[in-house]
């Protein structure tokens, strides 16, 4: 990670692509909106390299602020134990 805060467990592989995809689908949801990354920086209350790290699923980021850019673009996140059937 090149900025914020370093997270001192390891994320297994699983994980790491949710958070990934997680960011992927925030910048697809922006976009769709036909907003820019200061708009959504704006709108969040946060800088807009946040929502920059956020889109590219850099696991430091606060969960607070994936999931509230989420909740802006009205993406829905279900949690999942990892045992059960979809």
């Amino acid at each position: 990670m090149a900025q914020g805060k370093r997270i001192s467990v390891d994320i297994d592989g699983d994980a790491l692509q949710a958070i990934k995809d997680m960011g992927a689908a925030a910048k697809l949801a922006r976009g769709r909106a036909g907003e820019g990354q200061a708009a959504a920086a704006a709108l969040l209350g946060v800088h807009v390299q946040t929502i920059g790290r956020i889109e590219s699923g850099e696991p430091g980021v606060a969960i607070g602020h994936v999931l509230g850019m989420l909740a802006l673009y009205g993406v829905k996140v279900q949690l999942q134990a990892a045992d059960e059937k979809p």
